[in-house]
């Protein structure tokens, strides 16, 4: 029996960092995302040199305290599950440690304190504590259509970066280097400035043909628009037919996006309910 409590120990634990399914797990997560947005008001608040010169000593102790329980926390979800390495390198684990790292850097780096705003990145748990999960089921949607997509948007980009550059050369040749048209780079600066409808102004055509031109490049701009948002579209639809996903977190790794059945975790094979 004795074996057993340790297991105990760190399965209770796990249940309280990174579940919110019992009270205790809620209250731990609210408290945290309290404790996160209040160091990014200090952070913010001290940059303010009036503010900073009243109240500089206060948010410095303020910023380490902040600190130091961050780092618990952050030491806490380590031991909490059975292979660390796997939080140590997931999403959220890299963000929590770049979130942390800024406090300490600063003690060698002036201004690496300002990092700290970093931590507004750990805000994204929200969506977990209050059971938001239809959110969370759209994000992973969102990213498996993104991991889809990618030969396809290499594919319309390397097109687009093509037509900039025939439609830059032509404006170049139309111009006749005047007009801030005065090389090809530059040419094709304009175009790429166009075609995505920014259009900030500081080279523009002044000929009948240039303008004919810049007008073909601003209907394309147009045009290329609904591609790429066609594409994921279409990715998110077929990701969305996958089966629904539970919001608990492996107690192993604490990754999630598990089967709703699943008995199992399909990353490091641990069981999800023990």
């Amino acid at each position: 029996m004795a074996s057993d409590s340790p297991k105990d120990w760190r399965f209770k634990l796990h249940e309280v960092i990174y579940e919110s399914n019992t009270p205790a797990g809620k209250a731990f997560d609210v408290g945290l995302l309290i404790a996160i947005f209040s160091s990014i008001i200090v952070v913010m608040l001290d940059s303010v040199v009036g503010i900073h010169q009243h109240y500089g000593k206060l948010f410095n102790i303020m910023e380490w305290i902040f600190a130091a329980l961050f780092t618990i926390e952050y030491i806490l979800r380590l031991v909490s599950i059975r292979k660390p390495i796997r939080y140590f390198i997931s999403p959220l684990g890299i963000i929590d440690l770049i979130a942390l790292l800024p406090s300490y850097l600063s003690i060698f780096f002036i201004g690496a304190q300002s990092l700290l705003v970093f931590r507004a990145l750990r805000l994204l748990r929200v969506f977990r504590i209050f059971k938001l999960g239809h959110f969370l089921t759209e994000i992973n949607f969102l990213t498996q259509a993104l991991k889809n997509s990618v030969r396809k948007i290499s594919i319309f980009l390397l097109t687009v970066l093509t037509i900039t550059v025939i439609l830059g050369s032509i404006m170049y040749l139309v111009e006749k280097r005047e007009n801030g048209f005065s090389n090809i780079p530059e040419s094709i600066y304009w175009a790429i400035v166009t075609i995505t409808t920014v259009g900030y102004g500081d080279i523009s055509p002044i000929t009948p043909l240039g303008k004919f031109v810049a007008s073909v490049v601003m209907l394309i701009g147009y045009a290329i628009i609904a591609v790429p948002t066609g594409i994921i579209t279409h990715d998110i639809a077929m990701a969305a037919k996958h089966k629904k996903e539970m919001p608990e977190s492996c107690p192993g790794c604490s990754r999630e996006g598990h089967d709703s059945d699943a008995l199992f975790c399909k990353y490091c094979g641990s069981s999800l309910f023990k």
